[in-house]
């Protein structure tokens, strides 16, 4: 072995120890998202809560608490994450002001589904569009007019008056 190769060995056993820990940490977060995750998801059959929202929050839960466990082991190893963290706040930012159409219709569609202004079949009336809802999901709602599916981004639904005719 030359002499590089010693020293790396000398290195990873001295730091088997932490190695071992961080590894055991993230796991735990690892398994303790997707527990929490299948909870969440449990939860649309037992109460009457919409899927599509329970999932999301499902995810959500789960990926926050693997970013947790991330964030945790590089901790462990002695990694200063305070950087780190300051880093995600000022990334989250950027990203959010580049994809505030995106996150607007995202927003507007968890409160449509939330709140249920209209359902699937009913007949609506939005600014230049009617038809018959045919599918709504978290970034737009499907309308069938006149034979054509249009797809109406949320945000729009969202910000403008709606003529719901139930069915």
């Amino acid at each position: 072995m030359d002499k590089f190769s010693q020293e790396l060995y000398q290195i990873i056993i001295d730091h088997t120890p932490e190695l071992v820990s961080a590894f055991g940490l993230f796991m735990g977060f690892y398994i303790a998202g997707l527990v929490v995750k299948k909870v969440i998801n449990s939860l649309s059959l037992t109460k009457h809560l919409n899927p599509a929202i329970v999932r999301l929050l499902g995810r959500t839960a789960k990926n926050l608490l693997i970013l947790l466990g991330l964030i945790t082991a590089l901790g462990t190893l002695g990694v200063d994450v305070s950087a780190m963290v300051a880093g995600l706040g000022l990334t989250g930012f950027a990203l959010g002001f580049a994809l505030k159409d995106i996150l607007s219709n995202l927003i507007s569609g968890i409160l449509i589904l939330l709140y249920e202004p209209f359902k699937l079949n009913d007949s609506i009336v939005v600014d230049k569009y009617e038809g018959k809802v045919v599918d709504i999901n978290l970034r737009y709602t499907t309308i069938s007019q006149a034979g054509n599916d249009v797809l109406v981004p949320n945000s729009f639904l969202f910000s403008k008056p709606i003529s719901v005719n139930k069915s």
